[in-house]
């Protein structure tokens, strides 16, 4: 047996760790460390350690199953397939192309997101397309488009946030979610650098950070007004930076004014004098940064949160300059990828907007379509899923698990269970999937070749190391086998590359653009940062050096990309990739960074006499979103073993909670049960509970999903909830 190394990537977070994949000769496989990738250095949680666990035949789907006579049972690819085509072909026969659903993943390659959002529009017709990134970075993605023209999750490369005076990090438990990310940072305060955490737990992150803020859940935007107001109050402000990049000041200064000190400490409960000492430590040094994740974003105010953050950079000159900047954690193996390429609801690949008439020409151009035969804009993530069974009688679902991960899970899981039909693809038999009529399984990242986009914007290359087992296809396959069933037969290669090479071309020109990069260059660069434009015809072959690192003075080399569209180059010469934006200008009409004036508002379900405690949701270590897989894992499950309710001991002490006993926290949406776990990390008018699980203990049962009006984003970072203790005999 070959037992070569293959360098790739993790399956898991979105910092893509490089790993090497071996297949052993007596079985199984091997993974190792790969030191020659720049983000993780050959550093690898627990949960990248243990991924080739999941390729085992004993934890994973190996066969397709149809449902029959209640239960799914065995069955062959053929009958498989023809009963998903004859059930969508039913479906839009009765009610129209908006009666088939199509849900995606963050998970998947930008290969398969790609070719997902085209059959939805090109083969189904539907608009009714979206998928579950819309539940990680969707706020952070509308607010830095609405203030720099693009949305790329982090501007600049991990690389320089140890070279930067001070970080904010908000919402962020990356010790937990992004293990080997947390050296970059202790890397900044080794350098002179500090961290400040804003966290409502005293998380493992925050236990590094040299000022902890604890806010009340739901109150980061009158925060970062608080810390803008303060910035104006005490001559902070960059005027010359202000006046010459950025536009809207004026109303966004006089919105921040109204959040003096003591108001925000009454709305926050951070006491004013860590307020003061936040933004001298942000202030003082010459570059800083802000870092959002899923806490500010999260919420029915999550656009207007993250854009009050980044109004902070604005208003201090600290965007759009070396070392210096706004970024979004993304959170999903390849959330940046799969918000790019077609599968949200109102994208086209490059990120193009849906309702763009020059957008629609160029896709369908390439896709050999009628511009006008593709459909408009659809729902979002949960509004497409609170639809089904209504207008929506028929899903396709690849790569999501929402009867574990979404919001007010329990009505979505009847929703699901109330479609005519369901079908699902993955690699294991995930809750979701246990509700389908067709359950196909798909090769996973170890067993294909395809790309995804880290959080730096970085296009990399996971490449195949070992076969799948007898009897699995690629989820390219199965679109091609669909297609071809339902009428189109061309235009929907099997083969990665062959896609890849398409999604380029769709690509070019937009504001995600792909088309200089090749599967070459990946393999030979360690990954090429977007945008990445072709170069001209006449352009001869250049040699594609990794970029550079800043110098001693905060400038870039020549590799160090001085504008939106990349570094100046020689003409004809090969575009090296844009590891750092917005050097010179943002990607807006007149290059002019947008303040958000924006005012502090409750959230959308505050407590009561009935519900009086905020809930809050997260992750843990050994964990991963629903857990669909790590929880197939016996080091992690011994590690992580099940889901628990945190809380305070001056709030344990009055329920009369007791550490390891059951607890019912309930919400207007339904009860969850989980074991206490008591602890000082947390605020006392807060309990916590991690989402990886299904059944008792499930977290989104309880969660809100009243949305973001911009960002369609629901509120999983707070809800009202009562915690009734249940004794030890429960």
């Amino acid at each position: 047996m070959e037992t070569t190394a293959t360098p790739t990537h993790c399956p898991y977070c979105a910092l893509q760790c490089g790993m090497n994949v071996t297949p052993l000769p007596q079985g199984g496989v091997e993974v190792t460390e790969r030191p020659d990738f720049p983000v993780n250095r050959g550093a690898l949680c627990g949960k990248g350690r243990t991924a080739a666990q999941v390729l085992s035949p004993a934890v994973r789907l190996t066969s397709p199953l149809v449902r029959s006579g209640g239960r799914l049972v065995p069955a062959g690819w053929d009958e498989a397939l023809d009963r998903i085509a004859g059930a969508l072909s039913s479906a839009r026969a009765r009610g129209g192309p908006d009666a088939v659903g199509v849900f995606g993943g963050g998970g998947l390659t930008n290969e398969k997101a790609y070719g997902l959002g085209k059959f939805a529009r090109v083969v189904l017709g539907t608009s009714q397309i979206d998928y579950n990134g819309r539940f990680c970075m969707s706020s952070a993605a509308a607010a830095g488009t609405k203030a720099f023209g693009l949305d790329r999750g982090l501007p600049f490369p991990l690389e320089d946030i140890p070279r930067t005076g001070c970080v904010i990090l908000v919402g962020s438990n990356l010790a937990e979610t992004m293990p080997p990310s947390l050296r970059f940072f202790g890397e900044l305060r080794d350098n002179g650098g500090t961290l400040i955490v804003v966290d409502p737990r005293r998380t493992r992150t925050a236990e590094q950070a040299d000022l902890h803020l604890a806010p009340r859940p739901g109150t980061d935007l009158a925060l970062a007004l608080g810390l803008l107001h303060l910035v104006v109050a005490e001559g902070r402000t960059d005027e010359e930076y202000i006046r010459e990049r950025t536009a809207g000041w004026e109303e966004a200064r006089a919105a921040a004014m109204a959040h003096w000190p003591e108001h925000v400490e009454r709305i926050t409960g951070v006491p004013v004098p860590q307020l003061r000492q936040v933004v001298r430590m942000f202030c003082e040094p010459r570059a800083a940064m802000v870092l959002t994740a899923r806490g500010p974003e999260q919420q029915s105010k999550g656009t207007d949160t993250v854009g009050a953050w980044i109004n902070l950079c604005l208003a201090t000159g600290r965007a759009g300059r070396p070392l210096s900047g706004y970024g979004c954690l993304t959170g999903q193996g390849n959330g940046q990828g799969g918000r790019e390429h077609g599968q949200k609801a109102d994208q086209l690949p490059g990120y193009r907007k849906l309702d763009d008439p020059a957008a629609r020409r160029h896709v369908a151009g390439v896709w050999g379509v009628d511009p006008d035969s593709l459909p408009g804009p659809g729902r979002s993530a949960y509004e497409l899923l609170d639809a089904l069974g209504t207008d929506i009688r028929a899903l396709l679902l690849m790569g999501s698990n929402p009867v574990v991960s979404a919001p007010r899970a329990a009505h979505v899981e009847e929703r699901l269970r109330s479609l005519d039909f369901l079908a699902v693809c993955d690699v294991v038999r995930s809750e979701t999937a246990e509700l389908a009529d067709v359950v196909l399984p798909v090769t996973q990242w170890a067993e294909e070749t395809g790309t995804t986009t880290s959080l730096e914007g970085r296009v990399l290359l996971r490449r195949r190391a070992v076969a799948p087992p007898p009897g699995i296809r690629s989820d390219l396959e199965v679109l091609r086998a669909l297609a071809v069933r339902l009428g189109v037969e061309k235009g929907f290669p099997a083969d990665p590359e062959e896609v890849f090479e398409e999604l380029r071309r769709a690509s070019a020109g937009g504001p995600a653009d792909y088309s200089g990069i090749t599967y070459r260059r990946l393999a030979e660069e360690n990954g090429v940062f977007w945008p990445c434009p072709e170069p001209p015809a006449d352009s001869a072959p250049v040699s594609h050096p990794a970029h550079t690192d800043a110098d001693a003075d905060g400038m870039y080399g020549a590799n160090g990309a001085h504008s939106v569209g990349g570094p100046t180059r020689a003409p004809g010469a090969v575009h090296p990739g844009t590891p750092r934006l917005f050097l010179d200008r943002f990607a807006t009409d007149d290059g002019r960074a947008r303040f958000a004036a924006v005012a502090h508002r409750a959230s959308a379900e505050e407590p009561d006499a009935e519900y009086p405690l905020l809930l809050t949701t997260g992750r843990v270590v050994s964990q991963y979103q629903s857990g669909a897989q790590t929880r197939r894992v016996a080091e992690l499950n011994a590690a992580a073993p099940g889901p628990f309710v945190e809380l305070h001991p001056r709030l344990a002490a009055r329920l009369g909670a007791v550490e390891g006993d059951p607890l019912a926290v309930v919400s207007r949406r339904g009860r969850a049960v989980a074991p206490a776990r008591i602890t000082a990390a947390i605020r006392p008018d807060t309990v916590f509970m991690p989402f990886h699980w299904p059944g008792e203990g499930r977290a989104n049962t309880l969660t809100n999903p009243a949305l973001d009006p911009t960002s369609k984003m629901p509120e999983f970072k707070t809800c009202a909830v009562r915690v009734e203790p249940l004794g030890a005999q429960e």
